[in-house]
């Protein structure tokens, strides 16, 4: 074990890249709270990490203040303290639905999960982080290569996605003052089952279906958990992570 006392938060445990990275701290000794709307997805990803009582699961929705709060007293009680969040929950949008056919409610939905709820836990871990001796803390927001471009019919997405940078930078701004540090992670195909169909073909910005690279999701985890194990003196602001190969440097 490398890493003794520390607690970790991670909203989209379940599955994908919030499973990875949950792996990945709880490999490292961290204690996380493994948080997520389905228990059964969570309890696995307990299971099978093998931390036994290093590993909280957590029902959550993110898109509700009372759950959001209830995640974090929970683990504040289990653990006594937080040190690092990694603020990962996030949904999209079909991608065949264009911009003017798009609902308000999907809109909305994306909005209150992706930017909203990343809010709402950002919150949280501030009023635990502040006021915990030794004080402070680490947040790390998963942004997205859509942070930068878009994909083809991906507007809810790739707004919310840019709001993730502008809350990455305040949270960053206001953090210091209480030893607060706040970076996020741009990431690039990673092979989760929702990213799987790019191997498939997606559309790109000319109008073609074509297929793209992906890379190991365990990667991911490990550069998240770099980040974490930095010394609060030290921030990675912004670090993008992607499969060599795929189309964004010269994207469109």
């Amino acid at each position: 074990m490398k890493t003794t006392a520390r607690v970790a938060i991670v909203t989209g445990a379940g599955s994908g890249i919030g499973r990875a990275v949950a792996l990945a701290l709880l490999g490292d000794g961290y204690r996380v709270a493994l948080a997520g709307r389905r228990k059964e997805l969570l309890e696995q990803a307990a299971k099978d990490s093998g931390a036994g009582d290093r590993a909280l699961v957590a029902r959550t929705d993110v898109t509700d203040p009372q759950s959001v709060r209830a995640l974090f007293a929970a683990t504040k009680e289990r653990f006594g303290r937080l040190d690092v969040l990694f603020n990962n929950a996030g949904i999209g949008t079909p991608g065949s639905v264009m911009l003017e056919d798009l609902t308000l409610e999907q809109w909305q939905a994306v909005v209150n999960t992706n930017l909203t709820g990343m809010f709402l836990c950002t919150q949280e871990a501030f009023r635990i982080m502040k006021a915990q001796s030794p004080r402070g803390g680490r947040i790390i927001n998963n942004g997205s290569i859509s942070a930068h471009a878009p994909r083809p019919n991906s507007a809810p997405y790739t707004s919310t996605k840019h709001a993730v940078t502008g809350l990455t930078k305040s949270t960053s701004l206001d953090g210091r003052k209480y030893d607060i540090a706040c970076g996020q992670i741009d990431i690039g195909n990673a092979r989760t089952p929702l990213a799987s169909r790019m191997a498939d073909g997606v559309p790109q910005a000319n109008g073609e279906i074509r297929p793209e690279p992906l890379m190991d999701v365990d990667h991911i985890g490990a550069a998240v958990l770099h980040m974490a194990n930095l010394p609060l003196e030290t921030n990675v602001q912004f670090m993008t992570i992607m499969a060599t190969k795929m189309p964004f440097v010269g994207r469109g």
